[in-house]
């Protein structure tokens, strides 16, 4: 019988899926890569989420691995040309939380607008500092979109939704897709430029690491707000951390980070984050 390993925290419904259609199943979140290498050899799929690394040493221990299944959009843990060496298919699931992601981003969007967390924080400790949550507006507000796939489009349209205006930078949008979308299409000094508020929706790879650079930061308008609910690693976290405490950027809404879990980050108690 082939034998799965969910190595990462899933839903029940998960494992009842693969023993429904006759798959023995081991649930083993929170291994080690050393205990991942130690059991990988007995398993003929391997089904993940953020947590687990398939290195190319766990994968050099796989002996009948045969495919590797990940809960998410990205692949971006996963060391895939050690995986193509050795005839593992490598699959994700673009669609399964697009809407749910979308959204997140968006409500990040009003949040950190309407500064949401600090006026409860403060109304909860008996303070009533009305004048010190004004916040902004995004009606009229232009929402530059790095990233323009399965999520970036969905918030296109919910921002379109609530009268912003979107422009969109990512190399593989066409003049035809931008149009369909409603979108302006930029290079991406043109949207730090222009945006204010930037929402990210990109895969981490060697092209979009630290893409919200010193560098990145200092190009884009005064007073910008920056949201990143897609990968850890996309944003220099230094830079910002910097760019928060001298003004320049309003504020910032990040729910992935570098290093995760995030127990000592240096974003943790700047300004408006």
């Amino acid at each position: 019988m082939p034998k799965v390993l969910i190595s990462d925290k899933m839903s029940d419904r998960a494992r009842e899926i693969f023993a429904a259609r006759g798959l023995e199943v081991d649930v083993k979140p929170g291994m080690s890569e050393d205990e991942l290498i130690a059991c990988i050899g007995e398993y003929d799929g391997l089904a993940i989420r953020s947590a687990t690394k398939a290195t190319a040493k766990v994968l050099e221990a796989a002996d009948n691995l045969k495919v590797i299944g990940r809960a998410g959009i990205g692949v971006d843990n996963v060391d895939i040309p050690a995986a193509t060496a050795r005839g593992i298919v490598v699959m994700n699931t673009p669609f399964g939380n697009a809407i749910t992601t979308a959204e997140h981003a968006i409500a990040m969007m009003m949040s950190l607008a309407r500064q949401i967390p600090e006026a409860n924080t403060s109304t909860q400790e008996s303070k009533w500092e009305k004048s010190r949550f004004m916040g902004v507006e995004v009606t009229g507000k232009t929402l530059g979109l790095v990233g323009c796939g399965n999520i970036g489009s969905i918030v296109a349209d919910r921002a379109q939704g609530l009268k912003m205006k979107v422009m969109g930078y990512d190399p593989f949008l066409t003049d035809e897709r931008a149009k369909e979308l409603g979108i302006e299409k930029k290079e991406l000094d043109e949207l730090l430029a222009e945006a204010d508020f930037i929402t990210l929706h990109t895969p981490l790879t060697d092209a979009t690491r630290n893409i919200i650079s010193a560098d990145a930061l200092n190009k884009t308008k005064k007073g910008v707000r920056i949201v990143n609910c897609a990968r850890g690693g996309l944003v220099d976290e230094l830079a910002l951390f910097a760019a928060l405490t001298s003004g320049h950027v309003a504020g910032a809404a990040l729910d992935v980070f570098a290093e995760e879990p995030a127990t000592d980050n240096p974003l943790f108690g700047a300004p408006n984050f």
